[in-house]
């Protein structure tokens, strides 16, 4: 080792200082000189939407009413049931709850969702689940696990915006899988697909219902293709009228496995979106490929979230709030029917859907266009989601999605009277 003695010292810093001398003069030098441009961004932003930010940063606009986001109305969350349970978890589970966590989540609240979607016919286990950082995550998750460039993806058309912006880093080949087209398929639809993507209940934008009938017919011919089906599910708890069908997951176990389905579930709608807790259920071997996929994206999700998802479920506290919960967005929902039908049943056409969040409204006048109507409409001080964020080509203008769920009865009264006026400024542009 060299032995350090005040004058060697000395000059070690002098060399020091004049290494840094040098390595200004250098600098400034750089920045007299032109800078070079900077590498571009990745292609695939320029194809995605900018509408996600609009409706989420819309709180922060004086003034204006958002119909155009999935949110839930706040009051509806169980603010002191949470705390107490959030407060109790981390005690209990402090190196658990405040400490890194296996990739695939707690092993307690992956034995929860199991048990919670067993069926007679097939009792799922730890290896059928993996825990995510929020629904979207699970879509992100897929995408990483299944496509490679140009690769095919079937999706359920109109369909959810999230998902697209999901998939578009892999850049794959959008096919649109219309449910409600005369003829529709389901074995050509998915032929050639990596995968193909649904939201049955209450989708959305469209708030419909899928029958049990088509979904029995969409997995046979996921079956039959190879091609992984998705079942996307934030909305099936938020259920108005009627009974569900069966989930396609259930219809899969039928025959003693879960075939070739991926469903996905969250808390966002169950409880409360700030948990950012989700999940997948599928094949041990689907799950071991997102699992590989979520480790290079968060390591693994937060315990503290997890733990309280987990005592949330073993609660009972979900089942003992949901048809509180589904009176009160049903009583939204009417308020908003009752006033589109008032106010913008000459433009547009709707059915009022059984469940979910959504309302999607069709334009009777084909010059209607709905992006121009999105951007009148933050003048007018309302915000809705128009039909081209759903339409993976971004062709489609001629709907829109309102949510019902966000604001009281007389606040989505007044929103529908602003989109009057809005329709009636944009018409008057058009002559």
């Amino acid at each position: 080792m060299p032995r350090y003695t005040p004058d060697t010292c000395a000059i070690h810093y002098l060399v020091f200082i004049g290494e840094g001398r040098r390595l200004a003069h250098a600098a400034k030098k750089i920045e007299n000189a032109k800078a070079p441009d900077r590498a571009a961004f990745a292609g695939w932003l320029s194809t995605t939407n900018e509408i996600t930010r609009a409706f989420l940063g819309a709180g922060e606009i004086k003034g204006l009413i958002n119909i155009a986001g999935g949110l839930p109305d706040p009051t509806t969350y169980p603010v002191e049931d949470i705390a107490k349970i959030a407060a109790k978890a981390i005690r209990d589970y402090p190196a658990e709850t405040l400490g890194y966590g296996p990739i695939e989540g707690l092993p307690d609240l992956r034995s929860q969702i199991a048990q919670r979607f067993s069926t007679p016919s097939m009792t799922l286990s730890n290896r059928n689940v993996l825990i995510t950082t929020s629904g979207m995550q699970g879509l992100d998750l897929l995408g990483k696990a299944l496509l490679d460039n140009s690769d095919v993806v079937a999706g359920q058309f109109p369909t959810y915006l999230g998902a697209l912006d999901a998939w578009r880093p892999r850049q794959p080949q959008f096919r649109n899988m219309d449910f409600t087209s005369e003829g529709f398929d389901p074995n050509t639809a998915m032929q050639g697909a990596k995968f193909a993507y649904t939201v049955p209940n209450f989708s959305n934008p469209t708030g419909r219902l899928v029958g049990t009938q088509l979904r029995e017919a969409l997995v046979a011919a996921a079956d039959a293709s190879g091609t992984w089906l998705i079942e996307d599910d934030p909305y099936g708890s938020l259920n108005y009228d009627g009974l569900l069908p069966p989930s396609m997951l259930q219809i899969a176990m039928q025959s003693g496995d879960t075939g070739p389905v991926v469903y996905l579930g969250t808390m966002s709608k169950l409880i409360s979106p700030g948990l950012r807790v989700g999940w997948a259920i599928a094949a041990p071997e689907m799950i071991e490929a997102l699992t590989l996929a979520k480790q290079g994206s968060d390591m693994c999700t937060s315990g503290i979230t997890q733990r309280i998802a987990c005592e949330v479920l073993k609660s009972g506290i979900i089942e003992a709030r949901q048809a509180q919960v589904a009176d009160h967005y049903r009583a939204r929902r009417d308020a908003l029917c009752a006033a589109m039908s008032e106010h913008l049943s000459d433009w547009f056409e709707w059915e009022v859907p059984a469940g979910g969040m959504f309302v999607w409204a069709r334009a009777r006048d084909a010059r209607i266009n709905t992006d121009r109507l999105f951007e009148i409409g933050l003048e007018e001080k309302v915000c809705i989601s128009p039909s081209s964020v759903f339409d993976a080509h971004g062709e489609d203008r001629q709907g829109m999605r309102l949510n019902f769920t966000l604001n009281a009865e007389e606040d989505l009264t007044e929103a529908i009277r602003r989109l009057a006026r809005t329709v009636e400024r944009f018409l008057k542009e058009d002559i």
